[in-house]
């Protein structure tokens, strides 16, 4: 009997510490990082724990929330909204956010998640109310401002900080959408066709300003042509001149040369009269019908024959 009582009270010993140790380990609690605990002493708010190691009193105390401090996103699906001018479309949004109290959160609304969608939509509404259908589509930028200031600020009490809204899609209605392809291909069409005139303008500049190159650089090559030329026959009529100038100097220093010959050779009488003969005969060259000497020549001339009769005896 003793030893059936011992192993009973073994049994015992080893059922109360792993109760023990049961309690232990859900007493003790590690915070990891960006998440924060809420603790609550018989249901009220105690305390919020951050990273780190905890311990809490079985039974009185309980965490109450596990509290995610990262930054979060939600996409929230399409919101109908009406513009200024009635047209009705389809806006979706998505939303960033973090939590920044954790108390705030815990024990601010009853779904977070929730009051921010709903909080969202007629938001979104409020500010499409005041746009038009072209003032929506062009104003993303806008109307994300609006929204994240208008949803910090109401969040704000919940422990909730918005970073960010972004309209993840505008979805306009189908006659709406067909009426915007057509106004897109028009002006598509549009853009074509002053780029083709463009592109013919620039081609006509181009080959008239081509024409009216060719034809200046004709014209400088004839100018340069007739400038070439003019020079050619320049310097041909100064080469001209000059070998005239030479001619006519030569002649002359020929002359002179037959003059001072004569002048050295002191020739008599009839040498000058048949001299004075030869200048007759190259005077008339052929062409005067006439000669008409004076007297003095017609007896040097008499004389000269005499002189030559008797030199060919």
């Amino acid at each position: 009997m003793s030893g059936v009582g011992l192993g009973i009270g073994f049994t015992f010993v080893v059922i109360l510490i792993i109760i023990a140790l049961a309690l232990i380990s859900s007493c003790v609690k590690v915070v990891p990082q960006a998440h924060a605990y809420i603790l609550e002493e018989l249901g009220g708010y105690k305390d919020t724990w951050g990273v780190g190691i905890h311990w809490k009193w079985p039974i009185i105390d309980k965490v109450a929330k596990r509290v995610n401090l990262k930054e979060q996103v939600v996409d929230f699906p399409p919101q109908p909204v009406i513009t200024k001018d009635n047209v009705t479309m389809r806006i979706d949004t998505v939303v960033f956010f973090q939590i920044t109290d954790p108390k705030l959160f815990a024990y601010g609304v009853e779904n977070p998640i929730m009051a921010i969608e709903n909080l969202t939509a007629t938001t979104l509404r409020n500010i499409i109310g005041d746009l038009e259908l072209d003032e929506t589509l062009t104003s993303r930028e806008v109307i994300n401002t609006k929204m994240r200031a208008s949803l910090d600020a109401a969040t704000d009490p919940w422990g909730i900080k918005v970073n960010r809204v972004e309209l993840k899609n505008i979805i306009p209605p189908a006659a709406i959408n067909e009426a915007m392809e057509k106004q897109m291909k028009a002006e598509r069409e549009k853009r074509e066709s002053i780029l083709i005139a463009q592109g013919e303008k620039e081609s006509a500049i181009l080959v008239a300003q081509g024409k009216k190159e060719a034809a200046i650089l004709d014209a400088e090559a004839e100018k340069q042509a007739a400038i070439l030329r003019a020079e050619a026959k320049k310097e041909a009529t100064i080469r001209e001149a000059e070998g005239q100038a030479e001619a006519i100097l030569a002649v002359q220093k020929a002359n002179a040369d037959g003059i001072r010959f004569l002048n050295e050779a002191a020739p008599g009488q009839g040498v000058l009269a048949l001299k004075s003969l030869e200048a007759f005969t190259k005077a008339a060259d052929g062409k005067a019908t006439k000669i008409i000497i004076p007297s003095e020549i017609q007896g040097l001339a008499g004389l000269a024959k005499s002189v030559v009769e008797v030199a060919e005896k």
